[in-house]
Formats: C-alpha cells, structure tokens, sequence
C-alpha cells in the first residue's frame, strides 16, 4: 500500500511539474510571442499605407505640417509609456482615442484615425498599450491591465485637447476588449461612449478557443496551470479578465462590431457581449468579414455606421 501511494505521489507531482513547463511555454509564446519585438522594428506605416491606400494624401498631410505629435508618462512602476496625438484641423473638444490590437501599435490605428481625424473633425489620441510600439513593458496584458493604463491615458488625452473633452473610446481586437473592460470602471464624465470592435469576452474564453481550435488541444490542463503562471509572474488570471463582466456593469453607450466570418475571435463572443451590456447598445455584424476587417471591407459603411452612433452622444 505504501508503495502504491509512493507511486502515486510521484506521478501526481510529475503531472504538475509538466503541466507547468507547458503552462511556463504557453505564456511565453502568448504573452511574449517574438512578433511583438519584431513589430517594434518596423516602419508601422507602412502596411496601413498599403492596405488603405485612400489614406495616403491625409497622412502625407499631416506628416508636412507636423500635426502627429509625441507624448510620454512614467507608470506607478517606473515604465515609460508613449502616445501619439493629433489635434483636429478645426479646433474642437471631441476627442477619439483610440486603442490597438494584439502586437500591434498606435500608428497600425490610424486608419480608424482617418475616420475620425479626416471625416468627423476630431481630435486624436493613440496609446501604445505596455509592452507594444515604443511603449516598455515585460509581456502583453491582454487588456486587463491595459485598462487601468488606458484610464490613465484618458486623462491625458482629456487635458490635452483643453480639458473640457466629449470623448469616445474605441478599440479592434485586443483593443476592444480593453474598451470593454474599462467601460466596467468609473470612466470619467467626458467619456460619452464606447466603439469594441472584434473583442472577446475573456482572457480564458480567447485561449481556451485557440487551444481547441488552433492547436486541438483540451483545456485541461495546460490553460489552468498557464494561468496558474500568469498569476505568479503578472498578478492578474485569465478569468478575471472577462470583458463580458466588465460591460455588464457599463450603463454608457456601446457600439459592437464583428466580422461574421471572424475565426480569430468568433463571433459568437459579440452576441454575448450584446446581450450582456445594458440599454443604450447598438449592434453591427459586418457581412464576411473576417476577424479587424471590418473596416477595410465596408469601409462607407462602418463609417456612416460609427458616425450615426457616436453623433448621438456627442455634439
């Protein structure tokens, strides 16, 4: 009998020495996937230039006259943070600040910037979110932490442009699902709504998917001890990040939008998002989009649509 509970012991702490390793693995290539670094080193331009050539004139624009500015704060943990900005050809209080997707950066947004900048006369305000563009950092934060950042940045933006904002927030992928999470905090005052476009409903929901879909492999148990990793190394669990708990508790304005042929994020997450959020809400499935294509597919139509939405909150 001692024997038999030897073995098993043995096998029981095996089990959770491997699990471990893969859970150590998987944040490593989720959390600190070598494209983030790669992005960094890039003309991140360049690609928008190419995929939204109409832009090309209005960027050039800009480029001549100066208007993108640079900014930086110090985070509570000594981390340099940076952001663009650039203010409204006319001189306005409404402001979009926009965030960013997965290994992205600010500038790889300014497409959803030509939106507001070029067809709706707002100010611009983009973040680097912590560990992305020229923003330091030790791995990404899925959003998570990203909204106590992102607040923090609001205020910023808000003093920025005068002080007396109306702002929206709106976020792709990643960055929707940082819009979501911070609409379930104490947003302040000048934020009149929000724009999610593509985000998903957790942390936990988003891998356990791309484990199964992806990968074929079951949740159990490397997602548990992967998130058994995050919180000793970050402070913070994967279902805690939930953005369908967060926009449950938003009673401001929200658009949603999702591709509907989005494998990345599926769009089944949008329908529970929707449903979640309380009145008032607006719902957009973008016909064969996939996933942050949104946009660049039915570009008068996300247009007009954003517009009619956000033009109801701000004037």
């Amino acid at each position: 009998m001692k024997k038999v509970i030897r073995n098993l012991s043995i096998l029981i702490i095996l089990f959770c020495l491997i699990s471990l390793g893969g859970g150590t693995y998987f944040i490593n290539y989720a959390l600190i996937p070598t494209i983030a670094q790669q992005n960094k080193d890039e003309n991140p331009l360049q690609s928008i230039r190419k995929d939204y050539p109409f832009m090309n004139s209005w960027l050039d624009s800009l480029n001549q006259v100066d208007a993108i500015r640079d900014t930086f704060i110090t985070n509570p943990q000594g981390l340099r943070y940076h952001a663009i900005y650039v203010p409204a050809t006319v001189k306005t209080d409404k402001t979009a600040f926009i965030i960013h997707g997965y290994t992205d950066c600010a500038y790889r947004m300014m497409m959803i910037g030509y939106l507001y900048h070029h067809d709706l006369g707002y100010n611009l305000f983009l973040p680097d979110l912590h560990f992305h563009g020229q923003s330091e950092g030790n791995a990404i934060q899925m959003g998570w932490m990203d909204r106590l950042d992102a607040l923090s940045w609001m205020n910023v933006a808000n003093q920025v442009f005068g002080g007396q904002t109306q702002m929206v927030v709106h976020g792709i992928s990643m960055g929707a699902a940082t819009t979501m999470m911070l609409s379930g905090e104490n947003t302040p005052d000048y934020t009149h709504c929000f724009v999610e476009d593509c985000g998903y409903t957790s942390v936990w929901d988003e891998f356990k998917y791309k484990l199964n879909e992806s990968f074929n492999i079951p949740t159990f148990p490397l997602l548990n001890a992967t998130n058994i990793v995050c919180h000793m190394r970050y402070g913070w669990g994967f279902k805690e990040a939930s953005a369908l708990k967060q926009v449950k508790k938003c009673e401001k304005p929200m658009f949603f939008i999702h591709g509907a042929k989005d494998k990345y994020v599926p769009t089944w997450m949008v329908k529970s998002l929707y449903a979640a959020k309380p009145e008032p809400k607006e719902l957009w499935i973008a016909p064969n989009s996939k996933h942050a294509l949104s946009y660049h597919d039915h570009h008068d139509e996300y247009t007009a649509k954003v517009k009619a939405f956000v033009t109801k909150y701000i004037h």
